[in-house]
């Protein structure tokens, strides 16, 4: 048995009801928090044990990103050629399915590497990631395991169906997402797994159900983009008929293991679909500015009652910047100070994101 002390730190529980602990302490036992309490209580009850002084400082969870992509990690100052991109649309067909089609197995782990390494420099240890490499499908989400067990994080992983890449991909995606769902069954551990799909405007009705017969007996959910742009809804309106979460909701997609990403431009409607499925909301505000898209109603979420999470959709892992962007975002969007609370903030990225972590990791 592996057990060391930390004490003499300011222990903040991360948990509702939030408590502070002035020279507070924790027991570490084979690698988990075994006890909390205060620093001379802990060491009287185990004298033996190896101690780390924390010198007086914040000892508190690791952060957790609800949404994020760690191949995005080879966009960060890339210049796209031609004309600046109008539109979320055109950032799509311009850099990301320009970039993913482009990246190798090598690519792969080495993007996930640079995002973990930031992840650990910013204090975020556990990661909800949404993979796409068309060119390098099987076998991809090993290339990013092994990343994640080089860097001793927590990662749930999953791959993107999409038709764009024709019948063939979008089988290879399926069977990808199967394939790693089962393993990450099988090892447990910091592993863990999701069903991953593009968006709607990508996937065909024949697809969707595809994935939902090839998930039906592994009791996983699905990770989704969701009405990140306009573009989203009316291609849905036009193609199906329906708008995006109600359209998801009759495929089978939404529930309670399910995320989706964004939810910019949900109606009311779409909203209460989303709570009474008990869908998981991410909210990524500064991929949201970048791209021109607009802001969530967050606090209109919540007050219904749907689970909003924080995410970065593969903007650096530092979350304490994704937080700080949440709360100054909303405030301009609706020109006013009162909006997106320090609280509400703080419900997304500590309580939620949390609650959201153990549906992959029951226990923690």
């Amino acid at each position: 048995m592996n057990e060391y002390l930390i004490l003499n730190g300011r222990v903040f529980s991360g948990e509702e009801p939030l408590v502070i602990v002035e020279d507070g302490g924790l027991l570490v036992r084979d690698g988990r928090i075994a006890a909390a309490g205060a620093s001379a209580d802990l060491a009287a009850a185990h004298p033996d044990a190896e101690v780390l002084d924390a010198g007086g400082q914040l000892v508190m969870p690791g952060n957790i990103c609800a949404h994020t992509h760690f191949y995005g990690a080879f966009a960060r100052g890339m210049g796209i050629p031609g004309p600046p991109m109008k539109d979320f649309p055109d950032i799509l067909a311009r850099l990301w399915w320009v970039l993913d089609r482009a990246l190798t197995p090598e690519d792969v782990r080495y993007s996930a590497l640079v995002c973990l390494v930031d992840a650990i420099k910013h204090g975020t240890t556990t990661l909800i990631d949404h993979h796409a490499s068309p060119s390098a499908i099987n076998g991809s989400l090993d290339e990013i395991a092994a990343a994640v067990g080089e860097a001793g994080l927590r990662a749930a992983l999953c791959y993107e169906v999409t038709d764009r890449n024709g019948p063939e991909g979008a089988a290879a995606g399926i069977a990808e997402n199967l394939r790693f769902l089962r393993r990450a069954r099988e090892e447990g551990g910091l592993l863990a797994a999701t069903f991953g799909l593009h968006a709607s405007l990508s996937l065909s009705d024949e697809t969707l159900a595809d994935c939902v017969a090839a998930a039906r007996d592994l009791e996983t959910g699905f990770h989704i983009h969701v009405a990140e742009h306009e573009a989203d809804e009316y291609d849905s309106l036009h193609q199906h008929g329906r708008r995006v979460v109600d359209r998801l909701a009759y495929a089978g997609i939404l529930g309670p293991r399910s995320i989706v990403a964004h939810a910019v431009h949900v109606d009311p409607a779409e909203m209460n679909l989303l709570r009474d499925t008990g869908t998981w909301v991410t909210h990524q505000p500064r991929s949201n500015m970048n791209n021109a898209v607009g802001a969530a109603d967050i606090e209109g979420l919540m007050r219904l009652g749907v689970r909003v999470c924080l995410g970065n959709d593969g903007f650096s892992n530092n979350m304490w910047a994704e937080w700080k962007t949440a709360y100054l975002m909303h405030k301009l969007a609706h020109r006013d100070p009162r909006r997106a609370g320090g609280m509400a903030i703080a419900e997304m990225a500590l309580f939620n994101n949390a609650a959201l972590a153990t549906q992959f990791w029951p226990g923690t």
